[in-house]
């Protein structure tokens, strides 16, 4: 029952995203971009997952920029 309440709560979300106007933002295209990976028949979806939001670059960046992390990498395509 849990499962399918977050479930729900993921589609009216995307309802939500549908409804609002607007460019979708970096959050937004890494959910997209998830949800295929998530149907996979594969016991490594969340490791899939988290590779797919997080950054691959491997030089330190000189400064932030922003206050806090936003759980996908901002330049996800």
């Amino acid at each position: 029952m849990e499962a399918r309440a977050r479930l729900l709560d993921l589609a009216a979300f995307l309802d939500r995203l549908e409804r609002a106007r607007g460019v979708d933002d970096h959050r937004v295209r890494g959910l997209r971009a998830a949800l295929p990976l998530l149907l996979e028949k594969d016991a490594a979806r969340v490791a899939k997952i988290l590779n797919l939001w997080s950054d691959p670059t491997t030089e330190p960046i000189e400064k932030g920029d922003s206050k806090a992390a936003s759980g996908v990498w901002p330049k996800i395509k």
